[in-house]
């Protein structure tokens, strides 16, 4: 099985799942959620993290989401992914937000993984906007 796993720093990742729930319930089985807790060590969440992978299948793959490129929570995953040999196979990006991790869950069993890091990148990308708003500017009455 493939495996979107946010990583975080705090509870974003939780959060994040908590809310792919609403649009993708159906595909919630797959999703894992993993985020440093404040004054956690880097070792004791790996330790956690470990816990986490040692209940997978050994065949799992894994498309991981994380909030910072270089973070603690994210090096140290992947130091754990690479001692098991997961780290090969799996496809790492930063900056994660809803819409990439939400076009991630839906297409990470469908596309070959250039075609889907692609996708994911371009979606992430392309969500960050200004959101304008039409206000109704006409007059009031006087009264």
């Amino acid at each position: 099985m493939k495996y979107l796993l946010l990583v975080s720093h705090g509870d974003f990742s939780k959060g994040l799942k908590s809310s792919l729930a609403m649009f993708a319930s159906a595909s919630m089985s797959s999703v894992i959620a993993v985020g440093l807790k404040p004054d956690e060590s880097a070792d004791t969440f790996g330790v956690r993290f470990q816990k986490v992978l040692e209940a997978l299948p050994k065949e799992s793959q894994f498309v991981v989401l994380a909030d910072i490129i270089g973070g603690s929570p994210l090096t140290t995953v992947c130091n754990i992914l690479n001692s098991h040999g997961k780290l090969k196979n799996s496809v790492v990006l930063g900056g994660m937000n809803f819409p990439m991790a939400l076009t991630a869950l839906l297409s990470k069993d469908a596309m070959d993984t250039d075609s889907f890091k692609k996708r994911v990148l371009s979606e992430a990308s392309s969500s960050i906007k200004e959101f304008v708003m039409q206000l109704d500017e006409s007059p009031e009455d006087d009264i």
